[in-house]
């Protein structure tokens, strides 16, 4: 009898590892021989801990199963959701990157072979590194991330770039708030990341790689070592990867927490040891990155996609999609929603139809305000907007972002003026300081809400003043996005900065 119990951090959070305890104790009181394997999250978080079990149908599933629910589990009693992969919320999506998460041990390395696993990179090495960052252009994927920057014009820049060290950075720096794809890939596809890296690395000519790791992810950082560690020994990683002519090796290293960590200068320089503050450019990270070397930096979903590119070719992967925005896009959905959890479908959907349809709309019943897409300087966008599609342009053509495609929902109970402020103030706690548009304008911001909120009509003009010197004048998207959310708050909902401005009369 074989049954799989989560071994992701949102399943252990609300009791995974306490029920796979209690099916192996009952399973053993009771003599039934059970084995249980520990895999990754379906992405349905509302049904976790989701427990599956192998059936003539094969595999059903029960969610969310407490410890109480295991003796009707193992006695085939208790009710069911039916094959997991017929669930309305997982039926619809369209899995590419997110393929093997959740089906898979992911740490057993011939289960992720058995699953596609590792065909990516056999092919890579057999092509030209010009062939290889032409496989990456033609498939129009583009830096997940946030940037939206095509991956494959990075790729050319830093392969064409003479050195005699090149590098593949990861940033795994995951830390908007509504995310949590970078993590669950690593927790349940470890292999898929680091076969990513390897191609990278053989196509631009590196043969070192770094995961960028936030701390706040003990899990990922845990299988992460471990899935490299296995790798390495297997002969994926080292001097001849997978027996070819090419060396490629990589190692874990572990962030302190800091947001701004999350661009990619900040990174490297936290990365070399030094205070993770924002380099200017030029140079590119691409020609002078980590230790002045060319170097790749990459999200941890633009890396994880390249081995499904190489496995079923750039034709299929750029077959998805809409306009410019190519492949596939792993909505996170988050905030006020019944069903909250990781969706991957091709770039085209409609902000409404995630919302109201897959999300299933709020938990609390209440109506619709508002969504963040993009993470804390990703624009609120209200309701008028919910017939945008899914898409980098799209997004910016209606004064938003898709960022990493976090998407946190509210209802109609929420201060439109106070999530503004929350943005001024969450940039200047997170601001390194480098320069003075974000250092100084987010905390001038904060006032500049409070007064606002205080009755102070001509504040507003100021504050719209305030967010135009800081989109214009800072480093990085720290603070030259954080007007983002500050300014659709503004102009989207003015009643609630209206409200405040009455009650203060």
């Amino acid at each position: 009898m074989k049954i799989w119990v989560p071994m992701d951090s949102a399943a252990k959070a609300v009791g995974a590892d306490e029920v796979a305890r209690s099916i192996a104790e009952t399973a053993a009181s009771r003599g039934i021989d059970v084995q249980i394997i520990r895999n990754g999250s379906r992405g349905m978080i509302w049904l976790e801990p989701l427990v599956e079990v192998e059936t003539d149908q094969g595999r059903v599933g029960f969610g969310p199963v407490s410890v109480e629910d295991v003796p009707a589990l193992l006695a085939g009693t208790l009710p069911g959701l039916g094959p997991v992969e017929q669930i309305p919320f997982f039926a619809r999506q369209t899995r590419l990157t997110f393929a093997r998460c959740g089906v898979i041990d992911p740490l057993d390395l011939d289960d992720y072979q058995a699953h596609g696993g590792l065909a990516g990179l056999r092919r890579a090495i057999a092509m030209p590194r010009e062939d290889i960052v032409t496989e990456v252009t033609d498939s129009g994927l583009r830096g997940r991330g946030g940037a939206g920057f095509p991956t494959g014009i990075k790729w050319k820049t830093v392969m064409q770039a003479e050195a005699d060290q090149k590098y593949i950075v990861c940033n795994a720096d995951e830390g908007d708030s509504g995310t949590f794809a970078d993590r669950m890939i690593m927790e349940g596809d470890p292999f898929t990341l680091i076969e990513g890296m390897a191609i990278a690395g053989i196509g631009v000519g590196a043969t070192r790689g770094y995961v960028y790791l936030r701390s706040e992810y003990p899990d990922a950082i845990k299988v992460m070592n471990a899935a490299v560690a296995i790798a390495r020994d297997r002969g994926v990683l080292g001097p001849r990867v997978l027996g070819s002519d090419h060396a490629f090796d990589m190692e874990i290293r572990m962030g302190a927490g800091a947001y701004v960590c999350g661009e990619e200068t900040s990174l490297l320089n936290s990365l070399e040891g030094k205070r993770g503050v924002v380099r200017a450019k030029p140079p590119l990270p691409a020609l002078e990155g980590f230790l002045g070397k060319p170097t790749v930096v990459n999200n941890v979903i633009s890396l994880a996609t390249v081995p499904v590119i190489f496995e079923k070719g750039a034709a299929h992967y750029a077959d998805f999609g809409v306009n410019r925005s190519r492949g596939t896009a792993t909505l996170q959905i988050a905030g006020n929603v019944k069903q909250g959890g990781l969706f991957e479908c091709a770039f085209g959907i409609t902000l409404g139809e995630v919302v109201n349809d897959i999300a299933g709309g709020t938990a609390s019943g209440r109506p619709v305000k508002a969504v963040q897409v993009g993470g804390p300087l990703g624009a609120y966008m209200p309701v008028q907007k919910f017939d945008t599609p899914m898409g980098y342009e799209e997004f910016d053509q209606k004064g938003g972002l898709i960022g990493h495609a976090g998407m946190v929902v509210f209802d109609d109970s929420a201060d439109m003026l106070q999530m503004a402020r929350f943005a001024m103030e969450f940039c200047a706690v997170e601001s390194c300081g480098k320069c003075t548009p974000c250092r100084i304008g987010a905390v001038r911001g904060v006032e500049t809400i409070d007064r606002i909120a205080a009755g102070d009509a001509a504040a507003t003009e100021l504050l719209t003043d305030l967010c135009e010197t800081m989109k214009d004048g800072s480093l990085c998207a720290l603070g030259g996005f954080t007007p983002f959310p500050v300014m659709s708050a503004l102009q989207g909902f003015p009643d609630d900065f209206a409200t405040q401005k009455e009650a203060a009369e």
